[in-house]
């Protein structure tokens, strides 16, 4: 009877600990996935032309599963004096104590060396080009303590796959995927301001920094430069593509929802800046849609 009791008391210990770590690694919020994993794709079907070979495709959504787990754990383990006095995070695992800092580190280095294991059956130069993710990816937690910028590194970390992606591809990186990985740093800088919004307050309490805060007043203002510049990026890379309707009307479409974001948070309540941030899934599986459209359209 005593050894059952225990074996009871280790399940569910063992469960609660396994429930802490996917908290952690965000594995119940899959929208930074799927931010991280549009752009990796109109990479890959860009470079390929289409369909990218089975192997490829899953080394890098596999990829982008676990360098964004281990982004978010990098980032709770930087950010853990500063999330327990944000409304939205202070109930993040390593704010409340559940995991420790050593534990975090451990799980972030297992989580890399896992997606290390994967780039190292691609080329010489996808090998080379990880070694840069992997700093932007542990380096840019630390950004928000020195400078406003920390969502234009995001975009820098967040888009490197669409480099990476070519390289796989094609053993090169071509023009075309420097103008695409520029629209993503707008793109992610974006976003990720829409999300800087909702924190905005409590980060200027807590000392931290942010666009949110750098751009004030003219936070809208400048949302719409910044989308204004992703679409022009995004119109050059079409160009150089040589795509077609199919593509065009993705892009048109992706518009609309942009536009659908600033009517959401024009009064900038922090739910609507959340719901905003959330809609730009939206935007990136569209034109993910439009471009393997006209891809496939091409090739069939």
């Amino acid at each position: 009877m005593g050894y059952e009791r225990f074996e009871e008391a280790e399940g569910p210990r063992w469960r609660e600990r396994l429930g802490q770590y996917w908290k952690l690694v965000r594995g119940d919020r899959p929208i930074g996935v799927l931010l991280l994993l549009w752009p990796t794709w109109w990479a890959l079907w860009l470079a390929a032309g289409g369909v990218p070979s089975w192997w490829t495709l899953f080394v890098f959504t596999a990829g982008v599963w676990l360098t964004r787990s281990a982004g978010c754990v990098i980032n709770d383990y930087a950010d853990r004096w500063l999330d327990p006095q944000v409304e939205r995070t202070r109930g993040r695992p390593l704010a409340t104590g559940a995991v420790s800092g050593r534990e975090a580190l451990v799980v972030f280095a297992v989580l890399m060396l896992v997606a290390f294991a994967l780039v190292l059956t691609m080329n010489r130069l996808t090998i080379w080009l990880s070694v840069v993710g992997l700093f932007l990816a542990a380096s840019y937690p630390y950004l928000k303590r020195y400078t406003y910028l920390p969502q234009v590194y995001l975009g820098l970390a967040f888009g490197w796959g669409i480099p990476m992606a070519f390289a796989a591809v094609q053993g090169d990186v071509p023009p075309v995927a420097w103008v695409l990985y520029g629209a993503n740093i707008l793109w992610a800088t974006a976003y990720d301001t829409w999300y800087a919004m909702v924190d905005r307050e409590d980060d200027l309490r807590a000392g931290s920094k942010s666009t949110a805060i750098l751009f004030g007043d003219l936070d809208l203002v400048i949302q719409g430069v910044l989308y204004a510049l992703v679409f022009i990026a995004l119109y050059l890379v079409g160009r150089q593509a040589g795509l077609g309707m199919y593509y065009w009307a993705s892009v048109g479409v992706a518009i609309l929802f942009v536009i659908s974001q600033f009517v959401m948070a024009r009064h900038r309540e922090r739910a609507a800046c959340f719901r905003a941030f959330l809609h730009n899934n939206w935007v990136g599986a569209v034109i993910f849609a439009g471009l393997a459209l006209d891809l496939a359209r091409r090739t069939a």
